[in-house]
């Protein structure tokens, strides 16, 4: 089976979200910083759950070339 160009890409992309999300958590810390330590405890456990939600279609893309 030969390589496809699928996988390089996807990387880039997974990374490039990766940067993305971290940056947009990483500028609203100043606001979130200031509230109650457990309503942070939250915030942070869905924002490092959530950024695997897109990743699922992305890895189908890049094993089979087809989104559904």
């Amino acid at each position: 089976m030969t390589p496809t160009w699928r996988k390089p890409f996807g990387m880039f992309v997974i990374l490039a979200l990766i940067l993305v999300w971290v940056v947009l958590i990483a500028s609203f810390s100043g606001v979130i910083g200031g509230w109650h330590w457990a309503l942070q405890l939250i915030v942070y456990l869905v924002a490092g759950i959530v950024w695997i939600a897109p990743l699922k279609p992305l890895l189908r893309w890049m094993e089979t070339g087809a989104w559904r």
